[in-house]
């Protein structure tokens, strides 16, 4: 098992925003979570990323564990160079005054002496061309479908082999949102695994493995996507049915 979040509860300052979730992802896997605003999908990420929120820090008890370790004690930036797992925040966090390739490069810090970075800047450029049309442009010029493409080209720079996606089809236009998740699956296919966040529930479960459905602060429904996308209860509650 690659990464497995066991009874975990999460407080911060006075607001409870876990109550003992457990759920686990398979190396390889698209895994999802769904739910409405506040059901502590964030806050999920952000405990994996070991990042405190602006708001208070996290206070945790439970475990989360990758590959078989727990990292409860790891700082974020070795979750990054050590364990190869890279957080996509939601509102992309894209720093506008720096070109596009400069916001690539700065995603390199934890790459060990000797990364093959030329292959790292040919395969974004690949999988987003118009990254590398816009490469020179300073990133606050660009579209927000591109913001997002280069949100998730700068996670995919510091070589990780685990994505952690917080709501990257917020605000994009739907043709555009289709377009990163067509993205997001040649990146799984590819041996990527990704533990995605995601309000639009259908495009999720129509991408994912498997999901669970998270209701303030707990897991209330899991599965495969097809029995999720087929469960009544979801269906109405979260698929417009």
């Amino acid at each position: 098992m690659l990464l497995s979040i066991e009874n975990l509860l999460v407080r911060y300052g006075n607001i409870q925003a876990l109550h003992g979730i457990t759920f686990h992802v398979e190396e390889g896997e698209i895994v999802t979570l769904i739910g409405a605003n506040g059901a502590g999908k964030t806050t999920t990420l952000y405990s994996i990323a070991r990042l405190q929120p602006p708001e208070a820090p996290l206070v945790i008890d439970g475990n989360i564990s990758y590959q078989g370790e727990t990292i409860l004690n790891t700082p974020p930036h070795k979750v990054v160079e050590d364990l190869q797992v890279a957080l996509v925040p939601e509102g992309r966090r894209i720093f506008g005054n720096l070109t596009v390739k400069e916001n690539l490069e700065l995603a390199t810090y934890a790459r060990p002496k000797g990364s093959d970075l030329a292959a790292s800047y040919t395969y974004v450029f690949d999988l987003f061309p118009r990254l590398y049309e816009r490469r020179k442009q300073r990133s606050e010029s660009l579209s927000g479908g591109e913001q997002q493409m280069l949100s998730v080209g700068r996670a995919l720079m510091t070589g990780c082999n685990t994505l952690l996606l917080d709501e990257p089809s917020m605000g994009l236009a739907p043709v555009l949102k289709y377009e990163l998740f067509r993205k997001l699956k040649r990146l799984n296919d590819e041996g990527m695994t990704i533990l995605l966040v995601e309000q639009n529930a259908n495009l999720a479960l129509q991408l994912a493995h498997r999901g669970y459905v998270m209701d303030t602060g707990n897991i209330v429904a899991q599965g495969s996507s097809d029995d999720l996308l087929g469960n009544p209860e979801v269906k109405k509650a979260y698929l417009g049915g």
